[in-house]
């Protein structure tokens, strides 16, 4: 009697999960390969030594990952720290998201997004004293596939802003086959 039943709905499961999986909404078309929004920081991919003033002050290496959704910063500071910050398109917010990591402990989540021909983010800071501090930060394409990153800190609300951080990326140059 077991085997009649099962004999009778085998063929009736197989039947209603084809019919299921054929009604289930097709998986979206890949949006960060797709919609602009996604490339608006492409200009910063690519192997850079960072100069500050003039002077060597690390380097850089900017991937894109995840089937081109995220755009990954591994940082490595000629005075010993390394970090690294993840980038992306927050579609629902319709905003840039960075969330920069670093061997200190260090936390920041900026927000942000491309106007004016650069990639603007702000941050705020608590301070262990109940204080905020406002972190700026600007990526901005230059002539000769450089990029300049500038940053500045406000402990006013905005009102008066600090330069802390003005690097230049300058592309490595590839190297030569043999």
């Amino acid at each position: 009697m077991l085997k009649r039943i099962l004999f009778v709905l085998t063929p009736l499961l197989c039947l209603a999960t084809a019919a299921l999986a054929q009604s289930q909404p097709k998986a979206p078309a890949k949006p960060c390969g797709t919609q602009p929004e996604y490339r608006q920081l492409d200009f910063w991919i690519g192997e850079w030594d960072v100069e500050v003033n003039g002077k060597h002050a690390g380097n850089s290496s900017i991937q894109m990952i995840l089937d081109k959704c995220v755009i990954l910063e591994n940082w490595a500071g000629d005075k010993g720290m390394n970090g690294k910050s993840f980038n992306i398109y927050n579609a629902a917010k319709g905003k840039w998201m960075q969330t920069w990591v670093d061997d200190t402990g260090g936390v920041l989540e900026f927000t942000g997004e491309f106007r004016d021909g650069a990639m603007r983010f702000l941050a705020e800071v608590p301070g262990k004293d109940g204080s905020k501090t406002l972190n700026r930060m600007t990526f901005t394409p230059l002539e000769g596939g450089r990029v300049r990153q500038f940053i500045e800190a406000s402990k006013d609300g905005g009102k008066t802003w600090t330069p802390s951080f003005n690097g230049l990326y300058i592309r490595k140059k590839a190297a030569a086959s043999n």
